[in-house]
């Protein structure tokens, strides 16, 4: 319905637009998305949620990232509201990730109801975290490892070997935590570990620990899906006022990594 330019969306149109694009019982998605790119949602983020779960059915899994990237050195930027004498008290007294407590980090209204949704598994990394539920959840949320945000072994990672799909609702590629595996897989000159701390519990004990990881690249994710959608057609509908893309993540990782190794700068600084 749409009245003076403003639309209102509900569930049945989510499910209609979710069929629109190909959605089926037993796929594997992870989902990104922007509540308010969609305009008026009646019920929130709870039918958002319903009607991709419905749409997978029970032989199905919906995941979505539930980062908390607020858990990271405030030397990294992630506090940089806060003065720089303050930074050493933060380091002291962050609270320690807690997958059943801490909640999202500008993730939106979606991705922070679904992490506490029944039957959610959530992974253990304290900054780069994932969630699902279905009948793979616990299968693509186990054993994230601190060292290996979305490499090989990580739940982006498995759903690449569930050969899964990519749903972005009302947000672009540079929310597409997908093309971090392509990064994680390519090889360019300018790709380099970095160190990263975090609050973490430790035998019971809260610990500010310090573990080398890949630097996260994601300042050209843009141009990937730009040049994507040229050699690939991307399942779009609208929904609302936004328009959500669907696209087999295989294909998206496969063509990102030929893309990075092509294009990503040799010499670029570190």
């Amino acid at each position: 319905m749409e009245v003076e330019n403003r639309k209102i969306v509900l569930k049945e149109d989510l499910l209609k637009g979710f069929e629109a694009l190909g959605v089926k019982k037993g796929q594997n998605i992870i989902v990104h998305t922007s509540l308010m790119s969609l305009g008026f949602v009646c019920g929130g983020p709870q039918i958002v949620i319903e009607s991709l779960l419905e749409s997978v059915g029970e032989e199905g899994t919906i995941m979505m990232p539930t980062q908390t990237w607020k858990n990271l050195d405030p030397n990294m930027g992630v506090h940089w509201e806060e003065p720089v004498e303050w930074y050493q008290i933060i380091r002291d007294n962050w609270p320690a990730y807690d997958k059943a407590i801490t909640p999202t980090n500008t993730m939106g209204a979606v991705s922070e109801m679904f992490r506490t949704w029944p039957n959610a598994q959530r992974s253990d990394h304290p900054v780069r975290s994932f969630a699902a539920v279905g009948k793979n959840a616990e299968f693509l949320t186990r054993d994230h490892d601190l060292s290996n945000i979305f490499g090989k072994g990580s739940p982006i990672d498995k759903l690449y070997d569930l050969d899964g799909y990519v749903m972005l609702i009302g947000v672009g590629y540079d929310k597409n935590t997908s093309l971090h595996l392509a990064d994680a897989i390519a090889e360019y000159d300018s790709k380099h570990n970095e160190y990263n701390s975090s609050a973490i519990m430790v035998d019971g004990q809260r610990k500010w620990v310090t573990y080398e990881t890949l630097a996260v690249d994601g300042e050209d994710f843009e141009d990937i899906g730009r040049d994507f959608e040229k050699e690939y057609e991307v399942k779009m509908t609208p929904i609302g006022i936004g328009i959500v893309r669907f696209i087999r993540q295989r294909d998206l990782v496969d063509y990102a990594v030929k893309w990075i190794e092509k294009n990503r700068i040799a010499n670029k600084m570190l």
